[in-house]
Order: C-alpha cells, then structure tokens, then sequence
C-alpha cells in the first residue's frame, strides 16, 4: 500500500496500552488517514486524543498493534529502521545535553547521524542563522532560554536534511515570540526545501498555519480538511459581545459557559468576549442570557469548530465546572479597595554577576487576578518563585499575606497554594495518596482531610485509584490544582499552569479560577497563553528583568499601539519588540 502523492499513509491502525486497573485502553483506536508530501499537516486533539501515540507510531518507535502505516512507502511494521533513517523527529521532551554549548551539541547529534563534515559546515551555517544562535555557539545549552532551548532542540533534530519531519508540540512552553520563530524556521523549510512536516500542537493558531489539520478524540480522528473547511463548521454561529464596563469579561465569559443548552464555547478577547451559540439556541433564551447586551457576529475561526466537534462528541463530562462552595467556604466578595495582599517595592535577584530581575515593583490586590507575562529568560519565574517564598530576594522590600517574606517566610506559605509548571506531586501514588499526604503536610489531619479530599476529588473528577504518573497533562493539572486548594489558601500562585493542555482543558481551568476569585481568593499566574491574560484584572510584563508594562490588558494593548480590542498576542509582541529596540540604540549611542 503507497501513494506517490503521500508522505504518510495510515489504516485501521490501532496501538493498545494497559490501562488502570489493567484493562486494555485503546490510545489510537482504528484511525485511517494520509499526510500529504510538501506540506505542513497538524494533529489537534484534547490530552489524552492519541496525539504522541500516533506520531511515535508514524517515526518508527512504535509498532502498530493493528492496522496498516506506510511513512514515505515503507511498512512501519517490517521495516521501523528504515524509517528511523530517512526522518528527524523531535518529542516534547528532547534530549539536549546542557553541560554541552550549542555548537557541541550540534556536532555531537551530527556525530550520531553520520553527517559528513562537508555537510556540517553548510547545514550548521543554515541551522544557525535560521535559528538565530549564531551568536550563541560558546554558551551552555543550560543557559538557553525555554524558547532559545526549543530552537536549538530543532536544529539538532535537522542536523541531517530528512525526508519527513515529525514534531510533538514543539512550542509548548515557550513565549509568542518563539513561537512565531519556531513556525517562520518551519515555513522556510516547507517553502524552500519541500520539507514534509507532521506537528501535533495545543495551538490553534499554529494548527492555521497548516494545509491539513485532523482533529482527533479519544483515539479516534473526528474530522479533518484545510483550516478554511474546518471552520465551516461554525459558520453563522460565532458572536462577539462587550461585557458592562463594571464587569470583567471573565464574569461574563463564565455566565455564558455554564449556558450549555445555549452557548457552546465562550472566551475572553480584546476586552470583550468571543462565544459560539447552539445552531438551535432560542433567540429568546439568549436575549435573556446576555441581559441586554447587544452582541455582533463576527469571522469563524479554526478554534470554534474543534470546540464544537469536542463539545458534540460528549467532552462534558470532561469539562464540569466546580461549585465556589465546595471548593472553597470563603463566600466574602473580593473588594478591590483593600490594602494589598501582595506588595512589591523594587524587588531585586542576583545570580552571581546576573541580575535576573531588576528594581521590580508592584501590587496585587484581594481578590484580582494579576498576570506575569514575558518571554523566556525575562525573569518573571524568578520573580514568582520571590514571591512564592521559594527563593530569597537579593534586595527591596516583599510582602505577602501581610508577612514580610525576607523574614517570615514559612508563615507566609501557610496562607498560599502553588501550582508549578511542572507536575511536582508523586507520580508513582494514586490520586487519593497524593491529596491526603499533601493534605498532611498543610495540616489537615482526621475529619477535616477527609472531607476536602473528597470535596477537591469530586469537583475535579479525579479518580481516586488512578496513578498519577499516567494520567493524561489536562488530568495531572487538575490534580495539582486540588491539591494547592486543599488548606483553602487565600492567595494562589500559578506558574504556567495551563502549559501544554488543550484549550477545552484551558476553559475548564479557568472556570474553576473565575469561580475562585468571585469567592475572594487571589490568584497570581504566568502564562505563554496570551489570551489568558484577558482573564486577569491587571498584568505585568517583564523583560530582562524590567517591567515594561503594567495595567489592566486594555490599558497593556493601549501602551502596545495595538488598538484597545486587538488581541493580546500581537499586544505582547509590540511591547517587547519595542522595549528592545529602544535597548539596542541605546547601546549603540553608548558604543559610539
């Protein structure tokens, strides 16, 4: 089975695992399809779609339990080697030596691949200049950025011109800046090297980019074509509606969410919020849900219909949103006119002779959600982990909950929930295990354990036998988002909390925060998500270790010279470009 016209050519395929409790789980589950050669083909799906499953199959680590795959005319069955000789293949986790610099890890991937020294000083120069680490060769590939890392992981993958490149969410983590990179260093290879490239991503405005997109759920494929028919889909369904100027559009996004006989999907953007109506929504129903507010249709885009095609495909149940009361007994309305809960007065952290955050100052409010946002290496994690009580500051003045964290810091973590970036509870424990030793350590013990254990692991669906080393990033979220909120915490600290999930994941997410909030808790988190920063009431964004943005995000867009409704992303690309800019002429005067 070939097609001359076909980079990979799949059938009934099936790749079966062993679930909990041991019972078979189907991770692909009869999928047929065909990535044509030349072209950018995307694979979008929630956690737990099959995503990477279907990707290792297609690069030769995996054997096919059932089914036919053909990638570039040979038998994934017979002959995976031959495979294995002809692609490149980048996982999410890829494997750079940082005690190495960028140019020995270059020559050590060139090394394993047999790539002659011809070949090395061509391909290098080209990786290189593409990449934009030239300038970097000498430095370790520990003191990259996440962007800069994620850059250097691709040319090492492409040390050899493959015939097929395959990419598991090579843009998870990292800033819209790299990002935007990542996908230009793409498009020139698809543009001047013909390249075939398969990616999976958690991006939909990545996913636009491709020719071919398959959505897939469940192991299964539920649709897939160009962007342009794909979003067909929602064709006539879409709107746009601006909240009450009293109100944050989150309010108004959740009040619209939770309307699932009427609204399909609704987010923030622009100051206002974008929502796709059921096609057999009663006009008189929606007149009521929005109180008013006189809505305006506005372009389908390719996020409308995956959501649609996941919310028809019955992703409900993944995606309940929890009650206030459970979760949390603080039933006080935030008030914004406070004293602050968090103040920052020109905060400074040192690493040897590298400053990492600069005379940072600012306040975080009760009951607001505050984003710190920049791209990698801009020391916003260092300022989190400041703020956290995680790391010492070198100078100015921090208070948190009221404590002054440079002299009472284990008071002050007693008042706080944390979810870090990277799932930090005990994969090889089950769900319950994980809750009521976390439970423990923040001083739950007897009847009052129990019961939130069991409140936080009904509201976020967990499955209390589940091991949570397997279960799927969307679901070792929501578990570490329960376990921050077992001590009911009055401030929460999220670091990158929604990196890597998909964006039904995301809503889910941050129903639970609006819900939180709405109850006076306050949340303070780093995102690379930039529509997530519609969702906060202020935000900051930091670069080499300096503010250069704080207000709320239409006050951010207005500073950016983007228009006061353009979206975040190109709000957030501006500013710092801009910040940049002036950086480089003045070391250019001070030079001269």
């Amino acid at each position: 089975m070939s097609d001359s016209g076909a980079t990979v050519v799949a059938s009934a395929l099936r790749k079966v695992f062993a679930g909990p409790g041991g019972k078979p789980l189907a991770a692909v589950d009869g999928i047929s399809l065909t990535a044509r050669t030349g072209e950018l083909t995307a694979l979008v799906g929630p956690d737990g779609a099959g995503k990477t499953t279907l990707l290792r199959m297609v690069a030769g680590i995996l054997a096919p339990d059932e089914g036919e795959l053909h990638v570039l005319g040979i038998d994934a069955s017979k002959e995976p080697q031959r495979i294995q000789d002809r692609i490149s293949y980048m996982p999410q986790r890829f494997g750079l030596y940082e005690d190495l610099s960028v140019q020995e890890n270059l020559d050590l991937y060139a090394d394993l691949h047999g790539v002659s020294q011809a070949e090395r000083r061509e391909r290098f120069g080209r990786l290189l200049a593409m990449t934009d680490l030239a300038r970097f060769v000498d430095r370790p590939a520990g003191k990259l950025s996440g962007g800069m890392k994620q850059k250097l992981g691709l040319a090492c993958t492409l040390v050899r011109s493959p015939d097929l490149l395959v990419l598991d969410e090579p843009s998870v983590g990292v800033d819209p800046l790299s990002r935007r990179d990542l996908w230009k260093i793409l498009q020139q290879l698809v543009d001047e090297e013909h390249l075939s490239v398969i990616v999976s991503t958690a991006y939909m405005d990545e996913a636009e980019r491709c020719a071919q997109v398959f959505v897939m759920h469940q192991g299964k494929v539920l649709a897939d074509g160009t962007p342009d028919a794909l979003r067909q889909r929602a064709k006539g369904l879409t709107c746009v509606v601006a909240p009450p100027e009293d109100t944050p559009a989150r309010d108004l996004q959740a009040r619209l969410i939770d309307a699932t006989d009427a609204i399909i999907d609704a987010v923030p953007s622009g100051g206002s919020v974008r929502y796709i109506r059921q096609p057999d929504a009663d006009s008189e129903q929606l007149a009521r849900l929005l109180g008013g507010l006189q809505p305006k249709d506005r372009p389908e885009e390719l996020e409308d219909a995956f959501m649609m095609l996941l919310r028809q495909h019955h992703a409900e149940e993944e995606t309940k949103t929890p009650a206030p009361d459970v979760l949390s007994d603080k039933k006080t309305a935030a008030r914004h006119d406070e004293k602050p809960v968090i103040v920052v007065r020109d905060l400074v952290r040192k690493f040897g002779d590298f400053t990492a955050v600069a005379s940072t100052s600012f306040d975080v409010r009760r009951g607001e959600i505050f984003g710190l946002l920049g791209p990698n290496g801009a020391g916003k994690t260092t300022t989190f982990r400041m703020l956290c009580g995680l790391l010492p500051a070198s100078g100015g003045h921090l208070e948190v909950a009221g404590v002054d964290l440079r002299t009472a810091r284990a008071k002050a973590r007693a008042r706080i929930g944390y979810v870090s970036q990277k799932f930090a509870l005990y994969g090889n424990l089950s769900v319950r295990e994980n809750l009521q030793f976390f439970g423990g350590a923040y001083g739950l013990r007897g009847r009052a354990l129990h019961a939130r254990v069991d409140a936080v692991q009904t509201q976020f669906q967990l499955q209390p036998d589940a091991i949570s080393g397997d279960m799927p990033g969307g679901y070792k979220q929501r578990l570490a988002m329960a376990a921050s909120l077992l001590h009911e915490p009055d401030i929460l600290f999220l670091d990158e909390p929604t990196s890597g999930i998909d964006p039904l994941a995301r809503r889910s997410f941050w129903r639970t925060i609006t819900a939180l909030v709405q109850g006076g808790v306050t949340a303070v988190v780093t995102t690379h998500f930039m529509e997530e920063a519609e969702y906060c009431d202020r935000i900051a964004i930091q670069d080499a270790g300096r503010v250069l943005a704080l207000g709320t995000p239409r006050e951010v867009r207005e500073q950016a010279g983007t228009g006061h409704d353009a979206d975040m992303n190109s709000a957030f690309i501006a500013i710092v470009e801009q910040a940049r800019a002036k950086g480089h002429e003045a070391g250019a005067e001070k030079a001269a």
